[in-house]
């Protein structure tokens, strides 16, 4: 198994820094992040755009608190399809993009085909959700359902881990 020292040997310390401040805040400033991670404005911005048009950061975005919004419910279905030829992955992975409460959609191996994570309001608008949108997606055998009782982490980059 690659560690993150394999995965990022193309970065420097300076690289891994960047990317572990922003991934703790996103909305820091270039001065702030300079000041963070140890160099002047002009090296850190030249740094921070070369993250961006590699593709090691993709965009910004706000985390929004899923309890304040009454998405309480979460659950982990398994999905196992009739069928696993390339044809019908790509039906069903086009098909699962368009349910908004579907949060991660996760190709498995092992004794079901994917994983997903569903967020909704309560269990009612689940049962909805599986019974009228997923159960009916392309080549959907059968399903599995594991509810949530409570969340102790979530997002990887809320570990406090860094890249360095």
């Amino acid at each position: 198994m690659a560690t993150e020292t394999d995965i990022f040997s193309e970065l420097d310390q300076f690289d891994r820094k960047i990317l572990a401040a922003l991934a703790e805040d996103g909305r820091l400033s270039i001065t702030d992040l300079a000041a963070r991670v140890g160099l002047s404005k002009t090296p850190c911005q030249i740094r921070f755009k070369r993250l961006i048009s590699e593709g090691y950061i993709e965009g910004f975005k706000a985390v929004l608190n899923p309890s304040k919004m009454q998405l309480d419910h979460i659950a982990f279905v398994e999905v196992k399809l009739s069928d696993t030829r390339e044809d019908a992955l790509k039906s069903f992975n086009d098909a699962i993009k368009k349910i908004s409460e579907v949060e991660e959609c996760h190709m498995i191996a092992g004794r079901f085909d994917y994983l997903l994570k569903i967020r909704t309001r309560d269990i009612g608008r689940y049962r909805r959700v599986l019974g009228e949108r997923i159960s009916t997606l392309p080549h959907v055998a059968n399903t599995s359902t594991n509810v949530a009782m409570e969340t102790v982490k979530e997002g990887w980059n809320k570990s406090g881990s860094s890249f360095s």
